[in-house]
């Protein structure tokens, strides 16, 4: 689902919807819904749900009940618990995940013609970088700001797109355009930089930029600094 262009959470809840059998009527479905190959992805996963959990919950219904009358029980009980923190080990390691990615995209190759992506990778999100939406609110620094007064690009932050108030969407904005309450950014950058531009008010805006675009120059420097012989 993300290698289809989702974010990773709403991959993953719709990827719970669909195995767990629920649905949800949501901007998101419609958009899993419109998509062939996200459509084929959710038929899947709602054919293997409504086979593969009943199973799995009746062999371990029936496992457990054969180990409580067992003698050396403790050893079947271990073998679970081993078995199940290493698909957890697995699930979480970027290794497994970079690798499972190429042979998801290779499905995808091989069932529609879009071309599959890993989106993830793509934008190196999971080296401290993200995509995000931030809500602007009255009495926030960007309140009443052009993206030209604003300057988040020296502070290394990339505005992606503005869904304004109105309803409509600007996916290349311009410099001229102005910032206000209850609009939404679509922005990329670090982690860290991206939760203290959210909490930034009016008061204390200006010197927080000044701030991060001070840290941001220095990092630069750092990068582009020649290796000592």
């Amino acid at each position: 689902m993300i290698l289809t262009g989702l974010s990773q959470e709403s991959a993953r809840f719709q990827a719970i919807s669909a195995m767990a059998g629920v649905g949800f009527t949501t901007k998101e479905s419609e958009a899993v819904i419109n998509h062939p190959a996200r459509r084929r992805i959710i038929s899947i996963l709602m054919l293997t749900g409504n086979i593969g959990i009943p199973a799995v919950v009746a062999t371990l219904v029936v496992s457990l009940l054969s180990v409580a009358q067992a003698e050396d029980w403790w050893w079947p009980v271990l073998v679970l618990v081993g078995g199940l923190s290493l698909l957890m080990f697995l699930g979480r390691s970027r290794f497994m995940k970079k690798h499972l990615n190429k042979w998801l995209a290779w499905g995808l190759r091989k069932i529609t013609h879009l071309d599959a992506r890993d989106y993830v990778s793509l934008l190196q999100l999971q080296n401290g970088y993200a995509v995000t939406e931030m809500i602007v609110e009255d009495g926030d620094w960007l309140d009443q700001k052009s993206l030209r007064e604003a300057a988040l690009s020296r502070e290394g932050l990339l505005v992606l797109g503005i869904q304004f108030q109105d309803g409509t969407y600007s996916g290349a904005p311009r410099a001229a355009d102005t910032i206000h309450a209850g609009d939404t950014l679509i922005l990329y950058g670090r982690i860290e930089r991206l939760r203290e531009l959210d909490q930034r008010g009016a008061t204390s805006g200006e010197t927080a930029h000044q701030q991060a675009v001070e840290e941001y120059a220095s990092m630069a420097i750092i990068r582009n600094a020649p290796l000592a012989e």
